[in-house]
């Protein structure tokens, strides 16, 4: 089906592995860009997703590294990632590639929105993280995950 939305046959490789790969490339660009160009601890980002379970008490300072926040902060992140690759796999799954890239694109940024100015609400800190880094890391997230949910799934088809 190249229906540009609706319910796809949703390719349960392609949730796994495109929410994986996706979810890793985000998160060592967001790492590394917040350490690169704003100076900032890399361990800043994951203990802002550890907190969204654990409170506020794991959020830096300090951002050192420490095992079970980390832990918690993957554990979090790559579910959110499956479950917008289960998303994306049932509503876009049937596009072509450079259809898909764009969608991802603009999923990206959709996710960015809700985090930053939605989720606010409910966990405050976000609104610290409110940077070009965060907008492209999250802009790429959604590239990676189309691109590769559509090289798995076609694939696996």
């Amino acid at each position: 089906m190249n229906s540009l939305i609706g319910h796809q046959r949703v390719s349960a490789k392609g949730v796994v592995w495109s929410g994986l790969l996706a979810g890793a490339a985000f998160m060592m660009l967001e790492m590394v860009m917040v350490w690169a160009f704003l100076g900032n601890s890399p361990w800043g980002p994951p203990r802002m997703i550890a907190a969204i379970v654990m409170g506020r008490g794991v959020l830096p300072p300090p951002a050192t590294f420490a095992i079970g926040i980390m832990a918690m902060a993957m554990a979090i992140h790559f579910m959110l990632s499956w479950v917008y690759a289960l998303i994306y796999g049932w509503a876009f799954g049937g596009l072509k590639l450079g259809m898909a890239m764009v969608i991802g694109a603009v999923m990206g940024l959709v996710i960015y929105l809700i985090n930053f100015y939605g989720f606010t609400a409910i966990w405050p800190w976000f609104a610290n993280a409110r940077t070009w880094i965060s907008l492209f890391s999250h802009i790429m997230f959604g590239i990676v995950l189309a691109l590769s949910y559509q090289a798995i799934a076609n694939k696996t088809a």
